[in-house]
């Protein structure tokens, strides 16, 4: 079990949400005051709020209140942890896929 299973845990069930996924998307591009994130959504901004806390908790976003608006920002390298883990179950397919491939080129050879 790859040390940082906790990080990714918490990183994929902040993602399995469409609603904290849009978000994700939409902070991908800058960061945006909360009012401007609800405002896609049809829900209330209590519920809104759930969503970033979740994300918030699992380390996705950051947030900073400055008088009554209130910033939410994509964390820096908050998804690496997602590509390290796919890149590892990446690997052993390909591996397997290469085999594959070396294994029907030596038992179907090309006929000239």
């Amino acid at each position: 079990m790859p040390k940082y299973q906790d990080e990714l845990d918490a990183v994929l069930r902040a993602l399995a949400d469409p609603t904290r996924r849009a978000v994700v998307e939409r902070l991908a591009k800058s960061p945006a005051v909360v009012s401007d994130l609800a405002a896609p959504f049809s829900m209330a901004l209590p519920s809104l709020m759930q969503h970033l806390r979740v994300l918030e908790d699992a380390g996705v976003v950051t947030s900073e209140k400055h008088g009554r608006v209130r910033t939410v920002s994509l964390r820096p390298g908050a998804l690496d942890v997602l590509h390290l883990w796919l890149d590892e179950q990446r690997t052993p397919a390909e591996r397997q896929a290469d085999r594959l491939g070396i294994h029907l080129t030596r038992t179907n050879p090309k006929e000239d």
